[in-house]
């Protein structure tokens, strides 16, 4: 925590050097930025929040902080999952919102630079303008930012065909512990020189740099999807259609879950009718014409042959986007019911169904409310829990099923997070993941880049 003679002077010299920053100081300002979406975490109020608007002035918000020992929490739009962008009492948080400028989309090299505070449905409308095509999709994609997604290597839908933000970023602009300002990688899709520092900073949660530019790859846009909803009476049918549907080489641009309290909870919050069912699946495939209904044709029969009740083609553009929506409104629709917490664990694909017993089975046992939503088609999925908002003992019963299931998780030979970042919210159980060997090079790596510890301290590692 900064003393208060360190914050005033800390705060009169970002104010000197650079007078046209917005810095809010007032408590009513300040609280809006305390907590990302991860709530049930308890944030702290920052002690201001800097809105810069080009790199120099965050290179200079850098400098200035280390010269007072001052925390930095780096922020994108605040959708983020993990608790890492939320407040640190005695730090101050930059957030990104006003450097939102797209830079430049060049079709020649199928590449898009921007500003870290674009939204990532800006981004993908403005490049389907030149017919192409920017694939990491998070769920939340009309609010959240690039710069966040590049903090939590971001997934989404399509990441089953399209990796997740990792494999879309080729370079990047990024302002170092000191404030000094380096590029790592470019704009060539190969590139092998020197050590790979993109893919360090991508999902560093901003522990060892802020990025203020991303150099991303685009890609030509494909063809409309082609929908295609798979219903079944037994979970465990889901489980095996993916396997099934993996096995025949098939490689969907969407393969996403649904859970029948999901299914139920869409429906009532947002009067939707899909069928009552034990899960459904969600398949879309954006290969061209008749190879994309070929795709489907094989999609379904594996389904089928894995117990579908039920198979639902979309006829259109706009009723692909509406079955599309009813994934995309599964989290809104629970937050409905009370206080959430939506969790991120992943298996290895061939142990979904692993995965989706473990999960009935922690929720049976804690007696706690839970849909299950995700992306199947990477093993990813995101058990969600509410409880009534003031229920200290649900919450505290919620925690420990968490921490079960991120223990399932890794038995099965899985992870405790497959897209929202350690962040706060998973700390302890990144060594037993990836093992102390590799926890204590991730720390040297960050004693390294950040040696008074200074960037977004005690998130990620």
């Amino acid at each position: 925590m900064a003393r208060a003679p360190v914050t005033a002077a800390f705060l009169d010299q970002l104010r000197a050097e650079l007078p046209g920053l917005r810095l809010l100081t007032d408590e009513g300002d300040r609280e809006s930025y305390r907590s990302d979406e991860a709530s049930y975490l308890k944030s702290q109020l920052p002690l201001a929040v800097a809105l810069p608007d080009t790199t120099e002035d965050v290179s200079a918000i850098v400098r200035v902080a280390a010269e007072h020992r001052v925390p930095i929490v780096p922020r994108g739009a605040g959708t983020g999952l993990s608790g890492a962008s939320g407040g640190i009492e005695g730090a101050i948080t930059v957030a990104f919102a006003r450097m939102n400028r797209i830079l430049e989309i060049d079709r020649s090299n199928l590449i898009a630079v921007v500003q870290p505070g674009v939204i990532n449905a800006d981004l993908k409308a403005a490049v389907a303008k030149e017919r192409l095509f920017y694939p990491p999709d998070p769920a939340s994609f009309e609010m959240c930012s690039i710069g966040g997604n590049i903090g939590t290597n971001a997934g989404g839908l399509c990441c089953v065909k399209y990796g997740v933000t990792r494999d879309s970023v080729l370079g990047l602009e990024v302002v170092l512990a000191d404030g000094s300002v380096i590029r790592t990688g470019g704009r060539n899709v190969k590139d092998v020189a020197g050590y790979a520092l993109t893919h360090l900073f991508v999902g560093s949660q901003g522990t060892l740099g802020l990025v203020t530019e991303a150099t991303l790859r685009l890609r030509p846009a494909p063809p409309p999807k082609a929908t295609l909803l798979a219903f079944f009476d037994e979970t465990d049918g889901a489980g095996d259609a993916v396997e099934r549907i993996t096995a025949a080489g098939l490689v969907p641009c969407t393969l996403v879950l649904m859970d029948r309290v999901t299914i139920r909870a869409v429906n009532d919050a947002f009067h939707l009718e899909l069928p009552d069912a034990a899960a459904l699946l969600l398949i879309e495939s954006d290969l061209p014409g008749a190879a994309a209904e070929a795709e489907l044709d094989a999609a379904a029969g594996a389904a089928e042959a894995a117990g579908s009740t039920e198979l639902v083609r979309a006829t259109s553009a706009m009723e692909a986007d509406g079955l599309r929506q009813a994934r995309r409104l599964a989290l809104r629709a629970i937050e409905k019911l009370g206080a959430t917490r939506m969790e991120d664990v992943g298996a290895p694909r061939s142990k979904l169904g692993e995965l989706l017993d473990a999960i009935n089975r922690v929720v049976a046992e804690h007696g706690l409310n839970c849909g299950t939503f995700g992306h199947a088609g990477d093993g990813n999925l995101h058990p969600t829990f509410w409880w009534e908002r003031g229920d200290a003992d649900a919450e505290a019963r919620v925690t420990a099923a968490c921490e079960e299931l991120y223990r399932a998780a890794i038995e099965l030979g899985g992870t405790v997070t497959g897209e929202h970042g350690i962040g706060v919210a998973r700390l302890k159980f990144l060594e037993l993941q990836r093992g102390p060997g590799a926890v204590r090079v991730m720390h040297q790596i960050k004693t390294a880049l950040d040696p008074l510890n200074l960037l977004n301290p005690g998130r990620a590692i």
